[in-house]
Order: C-alpha cells, then structure tokens, then sequence
C-alpha cells in the first residue's frame, strides 16, 4: 500500500469540510497508528461533520453518542437482557462495539461512563459483570469537548486524557474559507449526497499500518524523542521560564506516541524514513494534553502549544 490510497479518504472529507488540513491530517494519522484521537474546538467548526466524513471513507461501523450527566455506562457498553423464550440472559452491545464511535462532548458523562470508556480505550475490551468482551479489531474513539462551556461538565482524569493518543484544536475558518463554506451549503441543498466512489477496506487499513509500523526510525532520533519528552519533566534544565511553567510534564507514552506518529507522518509524506521534522509536526499533538502548566503561566499568558515550541526550540535535534 502507498500514500496514494489514502488519498480518497482524504478528498472525501475535504469534499464535505472546508479547510482543517491540519484536522484531517491529525485524524488520518491516529487512523494509521491504531489510535484515539481528542478534538477540542467551538460549536459549529464541523467536528462532527469531518468525523462522520471519516468513518464513511472506510469500511466499517460507525456510531455517533451525545454524552450527557445522565448518561449510565450500559448506555455505553451494553447489558444482559433476559430472554423469556431461552430463559437465560443475552448480552445485547452497546456502542463501543462499533469500529468507530464518536463521543460528542465527553466530559458531559460521570466518572462511572468515563471509566468505562477508559477500559475499552486502553484494553480493547470490555467487561460486563463476569464476562469480558473483545473489541473489534478497528476500534477508534474520537472525542469532542467544547472548551469554553464548562457548566455541568466533569473534568476528564488525567489516566484518560493520556489514553488519547493525540488533541486536534479545531479553530474558526478564515473569511476566504467561511466564503466557501456558503457555498458549499448551497451546492449540498440543491444536490443529492454522493457518497465516496471507494470505502478503504479494513484489510487494506491494516496493510497501511504494517508499512507505517515498519518505516525506518534512526536510534538517533529515539533519543531526540526521548530526550523531548524528558525535558517536559525537567524543562529548568532547558530555560528556567520553562521550570517555571511546567507543574507535570508526559508519561513514556507520549514517547510511544511519538515514534508511532512520527512513523505515520513520514509515510503520508511520502518517504522511507523519519526525519525531524516528522518529530516536530507530530509533537504539539501529542504533548499538549499530557502537560500540566502552573498558575503562573495562565497569570502570564502561556499556553501549552507555546510552552512546546519554546521546549522544540531549545531540545537540541541529532
């Protein structure tokens, strides 16, 4: 498999959103590293839109569920339902048993939904009273949060948020893109929708990231990575400003994170190996959910993307 057989996938979601390069490239490269991917943006920037475009680009199911303070965890996963006939209980799935399940604004649910998210998003499975179901071997979550509206929401845990394997920021389109988006309102009103000439089969996917898996990653850079993700933890080694910033930098994982997009990126670009700069496009991504700033920086106007350029600037590259 090559780049250009993903290339229908990506026109596809750009026939039904405007602009959000960045979006679409943070989503198809979660794709391929068997990730799960957060979304944070306003209301109305077509999350849901670019979502529903994805999973209608590949061959599998698709779920959409409206997490709410409501909302119960066999909501979620499914529960026994006793079956007169047989006399015995059957287990009826729940969403998370579909290849693709969007959550739209996750931290609406409780602790309870948010728990059991978790489990299936780290083990791949999940269990209900004695018995453990697997997962499909597809199995992406992709989750919205809206990060201005906070009323009546609960705080996702930091165990959580570091199962993401990336945070796409959606931000508002520019006055040429919002032009567009008029117009592509019109056209899909007085026109039926046309869905994509070819679904990216599963099999098909999984090649892809066999090729992703194998690319070539230098040991030199295993040690920039590493050495990226340690200067999150001691960032007063870099800058002191930066051990001023910094309360809790990432896990291991966000290395693991790394060398996998990293490897993602390289091979949408096109090329045989991971550079740098494959490192670097990837990183803010991946690191920006997994630092913890002080109130010190809020107080200075620091944000975590310009706490992560300020470390990129300064780490140095093999």
């Amino acid at each position: 498999m090559t780049p250009t057989d993903l290339n229908a996938v990506r026109e596809h979601i750009a026939s039904r959103i405007i602009g959000q390069q960045s979006f679409i490239d943070s989503m198809l490269v979660c794709l391929l590293s068997d990730g799960h991917l957060l979304v944070e943006g306003m209301p109305g920037l077509a999350k849901t839109t670019a979502v529903k475009a994805l999973a209608e680009s590949l061959d599998g199911d698709f779920h959409r569920i409206q997490f709410t303070p409501d909302l119960l965890p066999s909501d979620l996963i499914g529960t026994d339902i006793y079956r007169h006939e047989k006399g015995e209980f059957e287990f009826r799935q729940g969403p998370l048993f579909h290849n693709m399940l969007l959550a739209d604004e996750v931290n609406r649910a409780p602790a309870k939904v948010q728990s059991a998210l978790l489990e299936a998003m780290a083990e791949h499975q999940i269990t209900v009273g004695q018995k453990t179901y697997p997962l499909p071997q597809l199995f992406m979550v992709l989750a919205t949060q809206n990060p201005v509206e906070q009323e009546g929401t609960y705080h996702l845990p930091e165990a959580q948020l570091d199962r993401f394997l990336m945070q796409a920021v959606v931000t508002y389109p520019t006055r040429d893109e919002e032009l567009k988006i008029l117009e592509l309102d019109s056209q899909q009103q007085q026109h039926s929708y046309a869905p994509p000439a070819k679904r990216l089969s599963q099999a098909e996917l999984f090649a892809m990231r066999r090729d992703v898996a194998n690319l070539y990653l230098d040991p030199k850079l295993h040690s920039y990575i590493v050495d990226l993700v340690q200067a999150t933890r001691e960032p007063k080694l870099y800058d002191k400003d930066l051990g001023r910033w910094c309360r809790f930098g990432a896990s291991p994982r966000a290395s693991i994170a790394l060398a996998r997009c990293a490897r993602a990126r390289a091979w949408m670009d096109g090329d045989n190996f991971v550079a740098p700069h494959h490192i670097q496009a990837v990183a803010p991504e991946i690191l920006r959910h997994r630092l913890l700033l002080t109130f010190e920086a809020e107080a200075e106007g620091i944000t975590t993307d310009s706490f992560i350029q300020r470390l990129l600037s300064l780490v140095a590259i093999p």
